[in-house]
C-alpha cells in the first residue's frame, strides 16, 4: 500500500491554545480519506499545515515519500476556503484567471474540469447566476487543474441543500474512481460515513482514531433479530449465551457480540430448532455518528 500522505507527531498552537496535539496518520494512495471533528478539533489547522499555508511548531510531514516539496504540490489540487471568484465573470473566464496565477491548466484543460464537474452547458454563465451547489462545483474544477493526484476538500458540502450535497457526493466519489486520492475535513458524519473509505477523528486537537472506516467501527459484533413472537425470540437468544448485552427496540432485538464472535449460521439454526423462524438477521455494522459520539462524549 503506498502512502501518499504521512504525517508526524504534527503539532500547532495559537498562542495558549493547542490546535494540534503530536498528530500521526498515513493516507495511502487511491482513498478517500475523511477526517471528522466538531468545530475547533483542528481540521482546517490540519489542511493548511500539510498545504504549506501554516507552519507547524513541531512534527514533520511528507508528500508521496519525499518530503514537502514544491514539485510535489503541484499535484495536489485543494479547497479550504468558499470560492473566491468574480461574479460578473463566466465559469470559463474565472477558470482562465485561476490557471494564470497557479501556473495550472490550459484552455483544454478547464474545458476538461468543466466537463468532470458538469458544468459544461452554463460555462459561459456569469458566477452570480450560480446556485450554490455549482458554484461548489466550479471551485472543485479550479482545484482539479493541471491534473493532480489529490485532492484536499475542506468542508466541501457546507451551506449546500440536500440537492447540492447530493451533487458533490457524486462528483466525489466520481473523481475517487478515476484514481484521485481524496482528503475531506468535515463534520457531516453522514455524509463522510457515505463516500469515505477512511477516517480520522479528532478532537481539540488529538487523534483518537485512524484507519479503514470498517476497522474504525468494528469493536464489536451488532446482530439484528426479528420473528413474529419477539419475546419468545427474546428467552432463545438468552438461552443462547455468549452476547455482551441485549436490548430490543422497533420490533428488533439487537444483540451486542464481543468482536468476530457472532455466528450468523449458529444463531439462525438454534433459532430454528427452538421453533422460530426468522424474519430479520443481519450483522449491523455501527454507524459513523454512534462511533463518533462515542469517541468524543459530545
Amino acid at each position: 500500500m503506498e502512502i501518499i500522505l504521512s504525517l508526524d507527531e504534527i503539532s500547532k498552537s495559537y498562542g495558549p491554545i493547542k490546535a494540534l496535539k503530536e498528530v500521526s496518520m498515513q493516507i495511502p494512495r487511491g482513498s478517500v480519506f475523511g477526517i471528522l471533528g466538531p468545530n475547533g478539533s483542528g481540521k482546517t489547522t490540519l489542511m493548511s499545515i500539510v498545504l504549506d499555508v501554516l507552519k507547524a511548531n513541531s512534527g514533520t510531514y511528507s508528500w508521496f515519500g519525499k518530503g514537502n516539496h514544491p514539485t510535489e504540490r503541484k499535484k495536489i489540487g485543494s479547497l479550504l476556503e468558499t470560492p473566491n471568484f468574480y461574479h460578473y465573470l463566466s465559469a470559463v473566464d474565472n477558470l482562465n484567471i485561476t490557471s494564470a496565477i497557479s501556473g495550472r491548466g490550459n484552455p483544454e484543460d478547464i474545458n476538461r474540469v468543466l466537463e468532470v464537474v458538469k458544468l459544461t452547458e452554463r460555462k459561459n454563465s456569469r458566477f452570480s447566476a450560480y446556485s450554490l451547489g455549482m458554484k461548489q462545483r466550479l471551485a472543485i474544477a479550479a482545484a482539479l487543474l493541471g491534473n493532480p493526484q489529490v485532492l484536499l476538500l475542506d468542508e466541501p458540502t457546507n451551506g449546500l441543500d440536500p440537492v447540492g450535497i447530493m451533487e458533490i457526493r457524486d462528483l466525489i466519489k466520481s473523481l475517487a474512481q478515476k484514481g484521485i486520492t481524496i482528503i475531506i475535513a468535515s463534520h457531516l458524519l453522514d455524509e463522510v460515513e457515505k463516500i469515505c473509505t477512511h477516517v480520522a477523528i479528532l478532537k481539540k486537537g488529538n487523534l483518537l482514531t485512524s484507519g479503514h472506516v470498517d476497522e474504525v467501527l468494528a469493536n464489536e459484533d451488532i446482530v439484528e433479530l426479528a420473528a413474529a413472537d419477539m419475546e419468545q425470540l427474546k428467552k432463545c437468544i438468552a438461552e443462547m449465551g455468549g452476547y455482551s448485552s441485549i436490548k430490543e427496540e422497533h420490533q428488533r432485538l439487537q444483540v451486542h457480540y464481543p468482536l468476530g464472535t457472532a455466528n450468523m449460521e449458529a444463531i439462525n439454526s438454534h433459532c430454528f430448532r427452538n421453533g422460530i423462524t426468522l424474519q430479520l438477521l443481519f450483522n449491523k455494522k455501527k454507524s459513523l455518528e454512534s462511533k463518533f459520539f462515542e469517541l468524543t462524549n459530545d
